[in-house]
């Protein structure tokens, strides 16, 4: 699959808010004694399983922390909103928290137009809007800075119910990466999980394009 026009936007949380939302089976990721919360609204193309022809393009938007196990770091997915009600059905059958939202994802120059409204039956609505557009050079994070620690992450875990964690791996060239200009508007993907978002700016990137590679999903080993 392709990804396309992907912002990253991330603020810090305090540990001891994040450690009640995710399973005991794993560890919190931090840098610099925060956990940190990431909303990454993007367009996805070309997505289809292997030795499947067709393929489908729909606008995601994840909500997201960082987590390890046995020392392996990856990303916890508290949601992920989709356009496309097979990937919704599909995704959730694998037991990964997708839901139904009515999308828009429109260019206008280098800048993206974002919407996003939940609507699936019985979960909490949930609305993002925003407009952004990169600004400044292209470059690739360096390790150990926090621009790479909040973006390159090949692993995922997440949970439709705390009985049943599942994890996946995912493969893609490094991020190739731009500071974003953003304009925030209506935001409220964190308020099903109880969090509130600190009252300052987040710290934003934008990523043009990536091909992505992902293995399939799997029930976490808990022994």
């Amino acid at each position: 699959m392709r990804w396309h026009d992907l912002l990253f936007l991330h603020w810090p949380i305090r540990p001891e808010l994040m450690r009640p939302l995710i399973p005991e089976e794993l560890d919190l990721d931090t840098f610099d004694g925060y956990c940190w919360i990431g909303i990454v609204p993007f367009r996805m193309s070309g997505v289809r399983p292997r030795y499947i022809p067709i393929s489908f393009a729909f606008p995601e938007l994840n909500v997201r922390t960082y987590v390890k196990r046995r020392g392996r770091a990856g990303v916890w997915f508290f949601s992920l909103d989709a356009a496309s009600w097979i990937a919704v059905r599909v995704a959730r059958w694998f037991g990964l928290p997708y839901y139904d939202a009515r999308m828009t994802a429109r260019l206008d120059g280098d800048a993206v137009h974002y919407r996003s409204a939940r609507f699936q039956t019985a979960a909490s609505p949930a609305v993002f809007m925003a407009s952004y557009r990169p600004t400044g050079a292209i470059y690739q994070a360096k390790p150990g800075t926090l621009d790479h620690w909040l973006t390159e992450r090949y692993c995922l875990y997440s949970a439709r119910n705390r009985g049943r964690i599942v994890y996946g791996d995912i493969h893609h060239p490094s991020w190739w990466l731009q500071p974003a200009e953003v304009e925030l508007g209506k935001n409220t993907m964190t308020k099903p999980i109880g969090i509130a978002l600190p009252d300052t700016r987040p710290i934003s990137h934008f990523a043009r394009t990536q091909e992505v590679v992902a293995w399939p999903i799997v029930a976490l080993d808990k022994s």
